[in-house]
Formats: structure tokens, C-alpha cells, sequence
């Protein structure tokens, strides 16, 4: 597999890609540490007997879950090969899914490079036609992640609202009504938007050359061709339906959790999303979620009513359920397809 992972990769761009890593894995232990800092010693009395006493039998229907979300999404990945001309077996379509995730784990975005190098070594399919669905498919999911933020925010503005005028909204109205403070933020918001702009305009031709300004433009290009390449799939109602099944088991993988507690089993579907919506920015931001994502749902069950020990226990088993599964069917596909390589006779 190192054939077409970091070998394949200038020594400058692994050092950057180390570096991201560290940073986000950092920040990721520092929110652990955070949130286990201000915890009482009865609170992790509390944590622990949340654990001893959770239902785990959700947690194995959750991971079932998990792994059919993955299954599906190699079968919706298969789709976009056909107008294509290749037709890569779901065997190794899913492995690359998994391994995709699992490198994930290690190193935010490698997944996307590794599991599109095991199709062109496995399938024959051509490197950059694969990267390309991938752009595609992560086009479609923040389409659909966006579409839940703001159902989230219709359908929970209430819970959330409550949340933001007894914590958020007083602590500025108190900031907006002290005289200094709003001449001072006035006065700085408007200098740095001049700064801003005459930076922009006296840097432009320099911006337009830079590494940084390439990088931004490909992506967007990639990413608006990504969705014009959805015109040639040609089964698009079975794509919409794994799409929207996807993201259905999403929730369902969070939802089912809140039945491994007492206290939790009561949440409404509402809760549900919010969670699933607001657990996805952790994932988004650290490797895997780690730290961040237990936060998380810790904080946004305390909207609900939940106590911090409780949310703070949901979050941690859903994050271990599905980490463990993606570690443990990742490191096995990626077993697997070593057994590939041997029996093709490949070195």
C-alpha cells in the first residue's frame, strides 16, 4: 500500500501533513483534558457507574449499523464508476472504504488518497477518475450535512434558543452595552475590514501566484465539477436512495445510543439530530473525533436536560463504539486485501 501513499508524496507535503496531525491530535487531548479537569470526584464516580450500568446490546446494533452505512457506501461509490467503463467489485470497493477510514484515523485526508490508490491498484481504475468521484461524493455529503444543520435549526430552535438567550445573548448584551467596549469593537471591526481589503487589493497579483490561492481555486474548481459529474451516473433514484440511507443510519447510530441509559432513552428524535449535526463539526475537526466529539455530546445534552456525567458518558460509548469498528474492520480489510496482493502474485 505504500506505493501509493507516502512514497508518492514530496517529503515537504508528509512534514506538513505530520504537522496538521499533531496539531489536531493535540487539540483533541487537550479537550479530553479539559473536560475531565473540571470534573468532581464524585462526578467520575458518577461516569463510571454510567458505563457499568449502560444497556450495551444498543451499542452492538449501532455498530451494525455503522458497517451497513459503510457497505452502502461503497455500493453508492461503484455507481459513479459505471458511465465510467469500470465495474470494481464491492469486495474491494468496500475494503478501500474501510481502509480509507482507518488511515483517517492516523492522518486527516490520507484516506481519500489511500483508498482511491487501492482501486487503481486492485481495479486497474486510473488514479485521478477515482479522486474524482471522491470529490464528488464529499460534495454530496456536506450538501446533505448542510440541509440538517438547518433543519436542526428550525425544528430545535426552541431548545436551542433557550440555550442561546440565558448563556450567549446576555454576556454580549452586557458587553454591547458598556460604551467603551462598543466604540472600541465598532471602531476595530471597521479598521480591520479596511486593512483587509487594501491588503487583498495592493497583494493581488502575489495572492493570484501563491501555492495557497491554486490550492483554493482546484478545490472549488474540483468540487463544482464533482457535482456536474452527478449528471452521468446512471442510476441516480438508487443514488439518492443510499444517500439518504446513509445519512439516515447516521442518526440512527447516535439515536440508538440514547437507549443504552435511563435518563437518555426519553430524548426526542429532535435531541437525535442535534447531536448527530453538532457531533459531526467534532468529527470534522480532530482525527476521528477524538475528545472533541465526546464534548460535544456532552454539551448538547445538557440542552435537553441531560446531566454532564451522563452526556459525557453517551458521548465516549458512541465514539468507542464506532472508532472500534472502523480500527477493527479497517485493519482487517486492509489484512485482506494483503491477501490480495499475495494471490495475484503481486510483490
Amino acid at each position: 500500500m505504500a506505493e501509493f501513499t507516502m512514497e508518492e508524496t514530496p517529503k515537504t507535503n508528509r512534514v506538513a501533513t505530520f504537522v496538521k496531525f499533531a496539531i489536531f491530535l493535540g487539540l483533541g487531548l487537550v479537550i479530553i483534558w479539559l473536560s475531565l479537569r473540571g470534573l468532581t470526584p464524585d462526578e467520575k464516580i458518577q461516569i463510571l457507574h454510567s458505563f457499568r450500568i449502560a444497556n450495551y446490546n444498543w451499542v452492538i446494533l449501532t455498530i451494525v449499523m455503522g458497517i451497513t452505512s459503510h457497505i452502502l457506501r461503497a455500493l453508492r461509490w461503484k455507481l459513479f464508476f459505471e458511465p465510467l467503463g469500470y465495474n470494481p467489485s464491492l469486495k474491494n470497493t468496500f475494503f478501500a472504504v474501510m481502509v480509507g477510514y482507518f488511515a483517517n484515523m492516523a492522518f486527516p485526508r490520507l484516506g481519500e488518497v489511500t483508498r482511491c490508490g487501492i482501486l487503481t491498484r486492485y481495479e486497474k481504475i486510473p488514479f485521478n477518475k477515482s479522486f474524482g468521484t471522491v470529490v464528488t461524493e464529499r460534495a454530496i455529503d456536506m450538501i446533505l450535512f448542510i440541509f440538517l444543520f438547518f433543519l436542526m435549526i428550525f425544528t430545535q430552535a426552541s431548545t436551542i434558543g433557550h440555550f442561546l438567550n440565558t448563556n450567549i445573548y446576555p454576556k454580549l448584551a452586557d458587553k454591547f452595552e458598556n460604551p467603551i467596549f462598543s466604540r472600541v469593537f465598532i471602531f476595530s471591526s471597521i479598521s480591520l475590514g479596511i486593512i483587509f481589503i487594501a491588503l487583498i487589493y495592493l497583494l493581488r497579483k502575489k495572492i493570484e501566484a501563491s501555492s495557497i490561492f491554486h490550492k483554493v481555486k482546484n478545490l472549488i474548481l474540483g468540487f463544482w465539477e464533482g457535482l456536474k459529474s452527478l449528471s452521468q451516473i446512471n442510476k441516480p433514484w438508487l443514488f439518492v436512495f443510499y444517500s439518504l440511507t446513509i445519512w439516515a443510519l447516521y442518526f440512527f447510530m447516535i439515536y440508538v445510543c440514547f437507549f443504552c441509559f435511563t435518563d437518555t432513552s426519553s430524548l426526542s428524535p429532535g435531541a437525535g439530530l442535534s447531536a448527530l449535526v453538532l457531533g459531526s463539526v467534532g468529527i470534522m475537526v480532530t482525527p476521528g473525533g477524538i475528545g472533541l466529539y465526546p464534548a460535544i455530546i456532552q454539551e448538547t445534552m445538557l440542552l435537553y436536560g441531560i446531566v454532564r456525567t451522563t452526556g459525557l458518558a453517551l458521548g465516549w460509548i458512541s465514539w468507542t463504539a464506532q472508532t472500534s469498528m472502523i480500527l477493527v474492520i479497517g485493519g482487517i480489510s486492509l489484512i485482506l486485501l494483503s491477501f490480495n496482493k499475495q494471490k495475484d502474485g503481486k510483490a
